[in-house]
């Protein structure tokens, strides 16, 4: 339909070529009228920002007015949602500011400033008319769901049966064939940092070993679990495995894991992937980190079932709506921001009550997202962890995370929509519900007595992985720093980071390294430059670090999973920097085979000339 503001002078003219968006066909692209502003609204724009609400719509829109043209875009931070306003620092006035994370948007340029050099603004489309009216529209692409389109079948009892066992891992039976998705059950994620907090079910390797299809949504250890993937692929290696083409593939560490997996199929975005007549599914990317994250659509008899996993927007915020079931994270706490931070503002009583705010807006955000896309049942998962381990304790007491119970009561005031808490073991029958909600027999529980939380982790066998680095010949020479630096290929960008290896305590390890890295010409400094340059401070446990440099993987290890602490002047989050040593690093390892053969070549004496390979 046509949204217009409430103007009695609005404008009306007809697009040359668009056709009628109200009666075209689903797998066609549409246009969107957004906003229509009279000519006299136009009249009265000021030169710079311009706040717009839609009141029958209730949406917002910022449009910028230069001399030489406008431009325009939807009031919706590109990170999680949040509305802009004003910028009272920017002086110029370009800017603006996001009310949730403080991101900033150059509206002239629609680029974001905050994080620098990170992301770009969906621009809309700016039409005048004759009159000097002023339309906003939106060029939408076909929905790829609703190719294809099937009607909803009547679902048999016990036909699709949606079996919770733990954080972000359902099994789900889909008529004769069985699905699963994220399978981390066993082990640690990010290193040391992230450990189940529900014991999964005791025939959770049975239930692996049965699947049909295994469905792993992006990298993260979380998703992506080596530990969990080694002890199926010990029993049935060839099970099926399906990832979305990501830029960075989800399975790039595969050969280094040492995991015998032979059946990994690589998947195209939007498209319907088909297992029998009854069954197919979709992946689709993330809208703001497109080169990593994938979220996925189930659709069995017509009946759809969603699942965003941890995107932040996925699909860029086009979702289908009222699918049967929607399951998505619900958290928080899954970053090392604010917890690892010290100086300047972060103290104690600013991360508290940063982290309640967070934690209360990301509540609010999934409640309207859920209101928004109107899903038969809701099901908050993907958010099970705890920093269980005892040097951890800062973390888990200070990282507090959001309480599922909660956020579904917070829906079930807004809206009809069911909601479902699972516990590991429990089974949602999707017929039963959709028929009956009441049904006694639509979600049945673990059986009385079940244990529902870890008590103890084995610990050491994971730890003696990381420990095996701390002592590895590579760093007997100095000379590794220059060589890790060199192959993971971040360059000219004004930024210098302090290096320092330190225990489980984040005190200097003894013996270990502390040194400069200058990243605009990738020097190893004694002292920092005279130029001026942003800093920062990075500590991390000696073990984690060396694992992790070894490697090549990703500083996830480090960051996310709470193996670091940090100071930076001033406050800015380097997206460039952090964004390419968490996603961008090298496909492979460094090679230090050769790196160690050309130390012995060269002797202890000079093995800081070795070349980088």
């Amino acid at each position: 339909m046509s949204h217009r503001n409430d103007t009695s002078n609005c404008c009306s003219f007809k697009i040359p070529g668009q056709r009628n968006w109200q009666t075209m066909g689903s797998t066609e692209q549409t246009t969107e009228i957004l906003l229509c502003l009279s000519p006299v609204e136009v009249a009265n724009l000021k030169e710079g920002i311009n706040f717009f609400r839609n009141k029958s719509t209730g949406k917002d829109y910022i449009l910028y007015k230069s001399k030489s043209r406008l431009r325009a875009c939807k009031n919706v931070c590109k990170h999680q949602g949040g509305l802009f306003i004003k910028d009272i620092e920017d002086l110029a006035g370009r800017s603006v500011r996001c009310t949730k994370h403080n991101w900033k948007l150059d509206v002239s340029t629609m680029k974001y400033i905050n994080p620098p050099e990170s992301f770009c603004q969906d621009e809309l489309v700016v039409e005048m008319d004759e009159n000097n009216g002023l339309l906003l529209l939106e060029l939408n692409p076909p929905n790829p769901w609703d190719s294809e389109p099937r009607s909803p079948e009547e679902l048999d009892f016990g036909e699709v049966q949606i079996t919770y066992l733990t954080h972000a891992c359902m099994d789900l039976k889909l008529g004769d064939k069985r699905m699963v998705f994220d399978p981390w059950l066993m082990g640690p994620a990010f290193a040391r940092g992230w450990w189940l907090l529900h014991e999964p079910p005791s025939d959770w390797l049975e239930r692996l070993c049965q699947a049909d299809l295994i469905y792993i949504s992006h990298l993260h250890s979380d998703h992506l679990s080596y530990p969990t993937l080694k002890k199926l692929a010990g029993r049935r290696p060839d099970v099926p495995i399906y990832v979305g083409n990501t830029e960075r593939p989800v399975f790039w560490n595969l050969n280094q894991s040492g995991v015998q997996l032979t059946n990994i199929n690589v998947v195209p975005f939007g498209v319907w992937q088909q297992v029998d007549k009854n069954l197919r599914f979709m992946i689709l990317m993330d809208g703001v980190h497109p080169e990593m994250d994938t979220c996925i659509i189930v659709e069995y008899k017509g009946h759809k079932i969603l699942n965003t996993v941890d995107c932040t927007r996925p699909n860029g915020g086009r979702l289908p709506m009222k699918v049967a079931l929607m399951m998505s994270d619900f958290a928080g706490g899954a970053s090392g921001f604010p917890m690892t931070f010290s100086g300047g503002k972060f103290t104690e009583e600013w991360k508290a009550q940063f982290i309640k705010t967070e934690r209360k807006k990301l509540l609010n955000y999934k409640a309207q997202l859920v209101k928004n896309l109107q899903p038969r049942i809701y099901c908050p998962f993907a958010g099970y962890f705890v920093e269980s381990h005892p040097s951890d304790k800062y973390i888990k007491e200070t990282n507090t995370k959001n309480d599922p119970s909660e956020l579904n009561n917070l829906i079930k005031k807004n809206s009809d929509v069911i909601t479902w808490t699972p516990r590991p073991g429990a089974t949602l029958d999707l017929g039963r519900m959709l028929k009956d909600p009441t049904d006694s027999k639509g979600i049945i529980e673990p059986p009385e007595g079940t244990k529902i939380y870890k008590d103890s982790w084995d610990f050491e066998p994971y730890l003696e992985i990381l420990n095996a680095a701390v002592g590895d010949e590579i760093f007997l020479h100095s000379s590794w720093i220059k060589e890790y630096f060199t192959w993971a290929g971040f360059k000219d960008y004004n930024l210098v980071v302090r290096m320092i290896e330190t225990d489980e305590d984040f005190n200097p390890f003894p013996g270990g390294y502390d040194y400069l890295v200058d990243f605009l010409d990738l020097s190893f400094p004694k002292e920092r430059p005279q130029r001026e340059h942003p800093y920062e401070e990075i500590r991390s446990r000696v073990d984690v670090i060396r694992h992790v440099v070894k490697n090549g993987l990703l500083w996830d290890e480090l960051y996310i999973g709470f193996q670091t602490r940090l100071q930076r002047d001033p406050d800015i989050y380097h997206h460039l920097f952090w964004n390419h040593f968490q996603i961008k690093l090298p496909l492979t390892p460094p090679n230090w085979r050769s790196f160690l053969t050309c130390c012995e070549q060269n002797g202890p004496g000079i093995s800081q000339e070795c070349k980088t390979t």
